[in-house]
């Protein structure tokens, strides 16, 4: 096992180590050498890499990055509650789609009151609605449709087999109540945050800080060294607690070096592609530079399933979910502010107005759907239906291959009324598993806040 488990942890650092090259040698050391005030000239063998190659050395590097992250995670669950640790994994895994967002929430503040602040204020806006509808579109629902696809080949005990057109369902852990209800706390919070035309700074103290009250309730809780890992998480977490411990910060902090500075050049290689091909520019931004941001989580979900941790997977797309819906929208008014020189809210056009309703219209309906901890399969087909519907309406609306006598903002306003109504059929249907839904979660929050037990001591502490 140890042969085994090294030779994995080696491949997935390979995949790392081009793109490591290339960054140490065109970003690194050019900045060391002005500041030591040395004279260098990045490889130009490196510096004239062709785009296609930079998408392919970058996605690379994300995806052994993913696997060093889930592994990480994984083997840290012998140290930590389960969700701390996925938690962890999540805010690791989408920050490149921190880093994008900020970007262009920086130039907005740098450029405000100019066309170009303006356009860098909507982009911004467009790029965190793509990203987080991305999030429940294709990866809850993709999650759903992997998970019981594998299920024929391995023992997921999260897929449960039903009679009927596509009934099976992939069954969530219940414990799952406090992230659902923090979920829809954020989204209802939402719906408001059109209302004034921008992100400001009542928006960051209500997301942001019902983020660090889930995250002090969660920290709290029981770690479970009952679940039996396998490969390289059961190889770690053999280790003593203090090597055990500097291996997983060692993990989390390489994967998320390696993602961080990977992601962004994956995304502007796929944004430049698509404009080859004739793609808006806009488009991309909004749908391409997500999908792209968003893939170290998909992979690492990928893997969790590929390994009958069907729950876990989903665990991880709830808390992407909800720090992106809380975190990301309440910090971009911090860097506006940051790049203007003093405060102001990060202001939008009505077409972003209609995106940010769009996607708590879309949270809602998805939340409705997990209030009773399970996701049928078709359930799923209608998530992933609504959101790839809704896009390729709206690109064949930018590229004019169809006319509708509905502009875009309207169009985005049609679809956010279909997703309520849905919504709030299914919580009117299933009100008593919402019921018993905030209830688990009162009786969550209820003892985080009375715990006042010391947890005991691990055998190997």
């Amino acid at each position: 096992m140890k042969r085994q488990s090294l030779g994995a942890i080696a491949a997935a650092v390979f995949l790392t180590v081009p793109w490591l090259t290339i960054w140490l040698f065109t970003t690194v050391l050019p900045r060391v050498a002005a500041l030591v005030g040395v004279q260098y000239t990045p490889p130009a063998v490196l510096t004239n890499l062709p785009t296609l190659a930079i998408v392919g050395i970058s996605g690379l590097s994300v995806l052994g990055a993913a696997f060093l992250l889930a592994w990480g995670a994984e083997t840290a669950e012998k140290d930590v509650p389960r969700a701390f640790a996925i938690a962890v994994l999540a805010v690791l895994a989408v920050a490149p789609e921190y880093a994008v967002d900020a970007l262009y929430a920086w130039n907005a503040g740098q450029f405000a009151g100019t066309p170009r602040g303006i356009e860098a204020g909507n982009l911004a806006v467009a790029n965190m609605t793509g990203a987080n509808r991305i999030l429940i579109g294709i990866g809850w629902a993709g999650i759903v449709l992997f998970s019981v696809y594998r299920s024929g080949s391995t023992a997921d005990p999260a897929i449960e087999s039903r009679p009927g057109f596509l009934a099976d369902t992939v069954q969530l852990d219940r414990d799952l109540s406090l992230d659902v209800v923090f979920l829809l706390a954020a989204t209802m919070w939402a719906f408001l945050v059109p209302v004034n035309g921008g992100i400001d700074i009542l928006d960051m103290v209500v997301l942001v800080g019902l983020y660090v009250a889930y995250i002090a309730i969660i920290i709290r809780g029981d770690v479970d060294p009952e679940e039996e890992h396998v490969g390289v998480p059961q190889y770690l977490q053999s280790y003593p607690k203090p090597k055990r411990v500097a291996t997983v910060v060692s993990l989390f902090a390489y994967s998320g070096l390696m993602i961080f500075t990977a992601v962004e050049p994956f995304a502007h290689g796929l944004e430049a592609l698509g404009t080859e091909i004739g793609i808006p520019s806009f488009f991309m931004i909004q749908w391409i530079a997500p999908l792209a941001s968003e893939s170290p989580e998909l992979i690492v979900v990928a893997y969790l399933v590929n390994k009958a941790r069907s729950t876990a997977g989903f665990n991880a797309l709830i808390s992407s979910k909800l720090n992106q819906w809380t975190l990301l929208i309440g910090t971009l008014v911090v860097v506006y502010s940051l790049g203007l020189g003093q405060y102001g809210p990060l202001m939008f056009d009505q077409k972003q107005a209609g995106e940010i309703w769009l996607t708590a219209a879309q949270s809602f309906f998805a939340i409705a759907l997990l209030i009773n901890f399970e996701l049928s399969v078709r359930e799923a087909l209608a998530l992933l239906f609504l959101f790839s519907s809704q896009v390729l309406l709206e690109f064949s609306l930018i590229r004019g291959y169809v006319e509708l006598p509905v502009t875009d903002y309207e169009l985005l306003l049609g679809f956010s009324v279909v997703y309520i109504v849905l919504g709030v059929g299914l919580f009117v249907y299933r009100r008593e598993q919402f019921q018993y839904l905030l209830r688990r979660t009162a009786r969550t929050v209820s003892d985080a806040i009375s715990s006042t037990e010391t947890r005991p001591k691990s055998a190997d502490d």
